[in-house]
Parts: C-alpha cells; structure tokens; sequence
C-alpha cells in the first residue's frame, strides 16, 4: 500500500504565521521538483512521523495537496533539538523514471575479527553518494564487517550486489577500516620509589527551501 501524506496550501507567510501553526500540531513546509515551482504547504506532525518513521528519510511516498498527488522525498528537515519539535521540512517532487543523486548512511553489521583481538574499528566514510532511480534508493548501505582483520579495510569498488544503484564515490575510497590495537607506553624507570608525574592533556545545518522567519 502506498504511503499518502496529506498537505494543504500556506498562504500566509509571516513569521507569527509560521509559529501558530507549530502549537497548533502542523508543521510548515514547501513542495518544489524541476518542474514545479516551491509552494508553502502544511502537513500534520503526527501524521509525518508516521510517514517518516515507514519510509525514511530517501523513501519516496505521496503528498496528496488538494486531491493531486505528486511523488515526494523528504529532501531536508530542520528540527529544534532544544524544543524536539520539527521547524520546517522541504518535500521533492520527484520523477520517477529519472535517476537522482542521494547520500544514504553507512551501517555496520557484525563484530570483526580484529576488534575481537583489540583492533579498532575506523568507519571513514559514514555516508556514500549513490545514483538510481528513486524507487531503488536504499534507506542504508549496510556492511558485514565480520571478516575484517587488523589493517584489512573495505573500499568502494569492494561493496557489491548490495542494491540496483551505483556509487558516485572514487572506487578506490576507503569506508571502514580495521586498525592496530594501540600499544600500552612503557612506564618510565623511577627512583627512589617516586610515582612518575602524570601531566594531564588539555582538550585544545543542509539549506532548506523554507521561508525566514521575521
């Protein structure tokens, strides 16, 4: 079944506008694509987790504005960490037949062998730029990592058979990464059965379509 988001037009625009809307359980937001031009919308807070939390952040799902639906990704979110509540979202009206560019987050599954023997874990690349047809687009890369050694790595060109999408980042790019467990410094020889002197270290938002707010 196909996940349909209803939106309504926001003709006003004012900033006192905007905040209304937020304690009155909506959301402000704009629908824009190539061939559509950026129009405010308003959808339902609750309604959107419920979208969100089914199709993700690169879902593609329907955002029904006045009876016409259009294809739409979640293209970006502006959220007010102090307040937890979301202060704006931009939807992309998107085609359905042409690739797009999108950057899908990077997850690692497993615990790999050179963890086990005290090795660290070194993810470089927690995102990866991918091409596909936005049906195809994955919520995730995901990488089994149980194989990896001390020193052993994955590199781009080595993720295969892991979706109907291509990976715009250099083949030769390192995503994760085993490294050598860090050796322990030796304690320095002390007389006189003085403890050596510790010497503590000292510790040396995406642009959205939305509107300002006055």
């Amino acid at each position: 079944m196909v996940t349909v988001l209803q939106a309504v037009d926001r003709k006003d625009l004012r900033g006192s506008r905007l905040n209304k809307i937020r304690q009155s359980g909506g959301i402000p937001a704009v629908l824009y694509g190539k061939s559509l031009d950026t129009t405010p919308v308003t959808v339902d807070e609750i309604e959107f987790l419920k979208t969100y939390r089914e199709v993700g952040k690169t879902g593609v799902f329907k955002l029904d504005k006045d009876g016409k639906k259009y294809d739409v990704m979640i293209y970006d979110m502006q959220v007010d960490r102090i307040k937890n509540e979301f202060v704006h979202l931009d939807f992309y009206a998107v085609d359905m037949k042409s690739e797009l560019d999108a950057d899908i987050p990077v997850n690692l599954i497993g615990e790999s062998k050179g963890a086990k023997e005290g090795g660290v874990v070194q993810l470089a690349a927690y995102e990866l730029s991918v091409k596909a047809l936005p049906a195809n687009l994955p919520d995730s890369i995901d990488l089994d990592v149980s194989d990896l050694d001390v020193n052993d790595s994955i590199q781009v060109k080595d993720i295969k058979g892991v979706g109907d999408f291509e990976f715009n980042n250099d083949p030769e790019e390192v995503v994760v990464s085993v490294l050598p467990p860090t050796e322990e410094p030796e304690e320095p020889a002390t007389e006189g059965g003085e403890e050596p002197e510790l010497v503590a270290a000292e510790d040396g938002e995406e642009n959205s379509q939305g509107e300002k707010e006055e």
